[in-house]
């Protein structure tokens, strides 16, 4: 079955083909660790998953790394401003190391809870700077670097495909409105090696370079970084869609020039936002909600996966917290359908094998997980598949969606909810059936149901 993915170098869908036969090499931006990565973030991280799982279920060995970014992102990302690590120190009144680890920890924790599976590789940009430097090297012996008072740049004006994947027109942009662009060559170029300056005030993160102590540019640390663990060409690189006008196109320039090799990576993916009344959630204006605040109002992270998978990678996923409300009960409700089949009848293999093919086609054409979640949902209702055929289909596909469907919610039941399940326990012990099915009616019209069990009750959502 063909695997197509939509290139947005190239700007189509294309069937992929790997470098190496069965593996595929992946490389994600991964975070810059100053803050709390809120909800907008976790989007990116939930499609990478499920790009991911997509290969998998296909069979390939997959190579994945995630950078973790812990010095050299400016406030700006075209080089201006204070590098977050440094502010967020100060601000915090704690080291650099200190600020990154935390953040970066918290990071983890929230892949934890939406259950994506950690990349093989988490390379550190402080980790990596002797890599930095001999690349910048490098870039300067083939003559595409110049010095300025505030660090090394790179030219882009000797590239005659800069831009190419935002399909840039350097000529209009230089003959557009006039713009300060200080020692800079051209508005384009952008910084290799940023110099300490006294300006900013000492810094906690900086090295010693031959051209002077310093610290590495945002962009050449994920070309370091991805060419050391991916090789100097490689299949993908995944990001969110903010990324390609700077961030990637700097990346493609500098490492192209480098490596000799076009192009540096194959197939480019670029997910699309969390709109939150039609603007993009971002931390620069305050993020909106982190998944422990999520936690806090009660809503499950697999449910905020759950919402994440109704939407095509590319378009842009509206939230708010009636809509994760609502893909909470239609999360609760399919695990409950699917915790209720029964196991035990003899299954069709022709069936099974008819829908995992069926399956494989739609998840594989360009990973379309709202269209797969929608035949899962399809499966259960088809009167032609008995309980354990169902049953078998829906874990399988989970091993894509990753919902954890096999697995038992738990759930938190509201003091209004407990208070009527013990009122109606009580007339029960009387005998006083008809007010007791009052009470589950009642139960039942807030959303949940209750089951009576040996010892107890069973309380799900609906």
């Amino acid at each position: 079955m063909p695997l197509k993915l939509y290139n947005t170098l190239t700007r189509k869908k294309e069937v992929f083909e790997p470098l190496k036969k069965g593996h595929v090499g992946i490389y994600s931006c991964g975070p810059t660790v100053y803050w709390y990565q809120h909800i907008g973030n976790m989007r990116t991280y939930v499609s990478n998953d499920i790009l991911k799982r997509v290969f998998l279920n296909n069979g390939f060995k997959v190579k994945h790394v995630i950078n973790v970014t812990d010095v050299g992102h400016l406030t700006s990302d075209s080089d201006i401003g204070e590098d977050k690590i440094e502010k967020a120190a100060r601000k915090e009144k704690k080291t650099a190391k200190q600020v990154s680890n935390y953040y970066f920890k918290v990071f983890k924790e929230d892949l934890k809870k939406l259950n994506i599976i950690e990349p093989d590789v988490w390379p550190r940009a402080t980790e990596h700077i002797k890599e930095q430097i001999d690349l910048i090297k490098n870039l300067e012996k083939k003559g595409y670097t110049y010095k300025t008072s505030g660090g090394i740049y790179f030219d882009t004006s000797k590239l005659k495909d800069y831009g190419k994947l935002v399909r840039l027109n350097v000529k209009e942009l230089k003959a557009g409105k006039r713009i300060d662009i200080g020692e800079k060559k051209n508005k384009t170029d952008f910084a290799l090696w940023k110099f300490s300056s006294s300006q900013e005030g000492k810094r906690q993160q900086e090295w010693k370079s031959p051209w002077g102590v310093g610290f590495p540019g945002w962009h050449i640390e994920c070309s370091a970084m991805s060419s050391k663990y991916l090789g100097k060409q490689f299949d993908i690189h995944t990001g969110g869609q903010e990324h390609i006008a700077v961030h990637h196109t700097n990346e493609i320039a500098q490492s192209e020039t480098a490596f000799g090799k076009k192009p540096w990576v194959k197939y480019w993916i670029h997910f699309a936002w969390l709109l939150f009344k039609g603007e993009k959630i971002s931390k620069s204006k305050g993020g909106l909600y982190t998944l422990f605040q999520l936690e806090e109002k009660g809503f499950s992270p697999l449910a905020f996966r759950y919402l994440c998978l109704t939407t095509h990678y590319k378009k842009p996923l509206n939230f708010s917290l009636e809509i994760l409300e609502m893909a909470q009960k239609s999360y609760n409700r399919l695990k409950n359908i699917i915790s209720g089949l029964k196991k035990g009848e003899k299954k069709n293999k022709k069936n099974i094998e008819g829908a995992k093919k069926q399956f494989l086609k739609i998840i594989n054409d360009d990973f379309n997980s709202s269209k797969a979640l929608s035949f899962l949902w399809d499966i259960l209702r088809d009167n032609r598949l008995n309980d354990s055929e169902k049953y078998e289909l829906a874990l399988d596909f989970d091993k894509v969606f990753g919902l954890k469907l096999d697995e038992e919610e738990k759930i938190k039941v509201p003091s209004k909810i407990k208070k009527l399940i013990e009122e109606r326990g009580r007339v029960r012990k009387k005998k006083d059936w008809k007010k007791a099915d009052e009470l589950r009616k009642k139960i039942n019209k807030e959303g949940y149901s209750v089951d009576d069990i040996k010892g107890g009750v069973k309380v799900k959502e609906i």
